[in-house]
């Protein structure tokens, strides 16, 4: 599902280039659930970006599907974006004047053309995480589980085929952090494609599989 060859990033700070990425080479099966570890600086958030067609690489080809997204341009890949990948991030990026349904359907509003189904998936998807009775509410009056847990319902509202998420648990207690888990691990048990981001051992333990980033490249692969 998922073809990256010879993925080249590098930064520029000062009169020093940082290479991010430094030729990664990496094969997803549709379905997966792949961890991604590595000290701080290996490359794991650029890797996750560039996965999420959010950077581009300077060089090495990324295929997502039929789709060869290291070819697109902007718009395309935008496009893209929207309808094949879904993100979940440490710090949930709710928008805190809209209601939990409202952020939800945020991804259909950018989409490029009308889906009458969405509330209804909106609603249903709420139901499923357990959000139901909170539709009406906003942010601020939601638990970190929960607002979490309505981030992953918005990445999940377009059906996705690769869901990503960086350190989804990063800014919750314990009891929050395995209801998470608990949910990412019932969508893989699904079908959900999904690649994590995380720095802690016993999350990433959830995972299929394990990729061990250090200084940009690939230093281990573990089913």
């Amino acid at each position: 599902m998922i073809e990256l060859r010879n993925i080249r990033k590098t930064y520029r700070q000062g009169g020093s280039a940082i290479h991010a990425l430094d030729g990664i080479d990496l094969h997803i099966r549709q379905g997966e659930f792949i961890a991604i570890m590595g000290p701080s600086g290996s490359g794991k958030s650029t890797l996750l970006n560039v996965l999420g067609g959010l950077d581009r690489p300077d060089s090495g080809r990324y295929r997502l599907a039929d789709d060869e997204i290291s070819a697109l341009d902007d718009d395309a890949a935008s496009d893209v974006r929207n309808r094949r990948i879904g993100f979940v991030f440490q710090s949930f990026h709710l928008l805190p004047r809209l209601t939990v349904l409202e952020n939800v359907l945020l991804p259909q509003r950018y989409a490029r053309t009308a889906d009458t189904q969405a509330p209804q998936r909106a609603r249903a998807l709420l139901e499923r995480i357990g959000l139901g009775h909170r539709l009406d509410h906003l942010p601020g009056q939601l638990s970190g589980g929960q607002l979490q847990r309505a981030a992953i319902a918005r990445a999940l509202l377009n059906q996705p085929a690769l869901l990503l998420a960086d350190e989804p648990t990063g800014n919750l207690d314990s009891s929050s952090a395995a209801d998470v888990m608990a949910l990412l691990r019932e969508l893989h048990a699904a079908g959900q494609t999904l690649v994590l981001v995380t720095h802690d051992p016993a999350i990433a333990a959830s995972a299929q599989r394990t990729i061990h980033l250090r200084d940009g490249r690939i230093a281990g692969d573990r089913a």
